[in-house]
Order: structure tokens, then C-alpha cells, then sequence
């Protein structure tokens, strides 16, 4: 049996998670989870972001998984809203390209193109 101090420590960092992943906030980070996108490693791209946001003590970020997205071939696949709405779209996703994209641009707001699909001109 955990002791009432531990319990109350894994109540908190539970409440903490869920908080980044339900609160309303400006920048908003969607993972496709749909079976294709978890067979292809979104839930460690899902647990890499959190981790990374909880790590740097990033706040207003809203973190939530969807269905399928329907791009299979390139999942994970995640998509970051920033609070004027506009929409990057990241490809391919792994636990260190989530890393990078948390410093760089959810906390920095340069959007890392190389994992961007190319643009069709």
C-alpha cells in the first residue's frame, strides 16, 4: 500500500497532466491517434510532448489526441495551432523530433520545416 503522501503525489502529476491536456489555451498540439498512427508510434510522440512541456514548464499549450487524420503513410502525424489559428502540420513524428519541435517552436515559434511536408509548387 502507497502511503497517503505518495498518493498525493501521483494525484498531483496525474491533475498536472491532464491539465496540459484539457485546459483552453492558446497554442494547441493534436496527435492523430487513430490505430494507424499508434501502430506507427503516437503514443510515444503523444508522451514525448507532454514530457517535454511539462519538463520546460511551458504553459498555455493544449495537448489532445484525434482519429484519423487519414495520411496514413505519414504518421505519426501532429498538427500545431498556434493562437492566431494558423496550422503546421509535422510529419513522420518521433520522440526527438517532438523534443525539437517543443523548444524550437512552441516555445521559440520557429517551426521546424524539415519535418514539415514539402510544399507542392
Amino acid at each position: 500500500m502507497k502511503t497517503i503522501a505518495e498518493l498525493e503525489a501521483i494525484r498531483k502529476r496525474t491533475l498536472d497532466e491532464i491539465s496540459m491536456r484539457t485546459d483552453e489555451e492558446s497554442v494547441r498540439i493534436v496527435i492523430g491517434m487513430a490505430t494507424c498512427g499508434i501502430a506507427a508510434g503516437a503514443r510515444t510522440v503523444m508522451t514525448a510532448f507532454l514530457d517535454e512541456i511539462q519538463k520546460r514548464n511551458i504553459h498555455n499549450v493544449h495537448v489532445s489526441a484525434t482519429g484519423c487524420i487519414g495520411v496514413c503513410r505519414l504518421e505519426p502525424i501532429v498538427d500545431v495551432i498556434d493562437k492566431d489559428g494558423n496550422k503546421t502540420t509535422y510529419v513522420h513524428m518521433t520522440p526527438e523530433k517532438a523534443a525539437k519541435v517543443v523548444v524550437e517552436h512552441i516555445a521559440n515559434g520557429k517551426i521546424c520545416v524539415e519535418y514539415t511536408l514539402p510544399e507542392n509548387k
